[in-house]
């Protein structure tokens, strides 16, 4: 029986990670950051250890020798320029840990998670061969997914079997937060309205799937972007009310409109110490709706990107489940 250790995995791809690992009877090993919920994770017959990436000695306590993958989905995704310091420490040093351990340890390989994001912002089409300018952004979420990114590389090249994942927007079961979060806006009939953007959006059930082939039979030192679905934020929206039975505000907020909000609800912030749901960042994320010119993972992981219908089912019908559409 092949074993596993992931990071992250009470998180929403750990979840979906973690799911499919037990399904092909892997044997688990599951780090959780000390004081967040184990609830849907303690549903999986796994061993859960709490610990900190950033604490270099908690992960060598928590991590079993020679796993035959470590799985790094664990990171700070906040876009609160409040946040970045310590989103460095976990993005980044938190990640040098995880590869260097997972090297002392004997790991087989280890599969990251990152975004697609790290290529840059602003691009017409990406592949694998496009040069990554991610490091240079002005968004601290995608600079620091960089850095780590160049943690990981620096690390393969000492000898660990690395491979490095970029998916989009994920959709899925197991999202209580991000997409999670405007399900409930659309049930609750509080969304103000819906973003004029559009972007790329995967099924996490699909991206921790390619995780697993990843592990199985991806290459070393290989990067592969996932891609997904391209589709408005009106048309997720749209989806998203039609199979939980609400209407979406028919009215769209333009882009301009939407900075203006972010940058008051910084401001509020700033006086609140809450972190807002908009900002400036998280707009220019929104409207970050890249090209992806490369079936590298369909060829080689068997990757297959899932209908939008498909995912936003997944993710509704999952919340209902989980009696979070009250």
């Amino acid at each position: 029986m092949p074993r596993a250790f992931v990071t992250g995995a009470n998180g929403f791809l750990g979840l979906n990670l973690v799911e499919q690992l037990c399904a092909r009877q892997w044997d688990v090993v599951g780090l959780y950051q000390p004081g967040t919920s184990t609830r849907y994770a303690e549903a999986f017959p796994i061993t859960l250890v709490a610990g900190d990436v950033t604490e270099r000695r908690q992960l060598e306590a928590a991590m079993p020798d020679a796993p035959d993958a470590v799985f790094h989905t664990a990171a700070m995704t906040s876009i609160w320029s409040r946040r970045n310091a310590l989103q460095t420490r976990v993005n980044v040093t938190g990640t040098r840990h995880v590869a260097e351990v997972a090297l002392a340890k004997g790991a087989r390989r280890l599969v990251h998670t990152s975004t697609w994001n790290t290529f840059g912002m602003g691009r017409g089409a990406i592949s694998e061969t496009t040069p990554q300018s991610g490091a240079r952004s002005w968004i601290n979420y995608v600079r620091s997914k960089a850095l780590a990114e160049q943690e990981v590389r620096r690390v393969g090249a000492e000898g660990l079997a690395t491979i490095i994942l970029n998916p989009g927007h994920l959709i899925g079961r197991y999202d209580t937060r991000n997409w999670g979060r405007l399900i409930r806006m659309v049930h609750d009939g509080s969304l103000p309205g819906v973003p004029g953007v559009r972007s790329r959006f995967c099924h996490a059930e699909a991206v921790a799937g390619a995780h697993v082939a990843a592990a199985e039979r991806g290459r070393p030192g290989e990067t592969y972007l996932l891609p997904g679905v391209q589709a408005s934020f009106r048309e997720v929206l749209e989806a998203i009310g039609r199979r939980i039975g609400k209407r979406i505000p028919g009215r769209d907020l333009p882009t301009p409109l939407l900075r203006l909000v972010a940058r008051f609800k910084v401001l509020k912030a700033a006086v609140t110490g809450r972190e807002p749901d908009l900002t400036p960042e998280g707009v220019a994320l929104m409207t970050n709706d890249p090209e992806i010119v490369s079936d590298k993972a369909k060829r080689e992981l068997g990757y297959e990107p899932a209908a939008l219908e498909t995912m936003v089912a997944d993710a509704c019908d999952w919340m209902t489940r989980a009696g979070l559409l009250t």
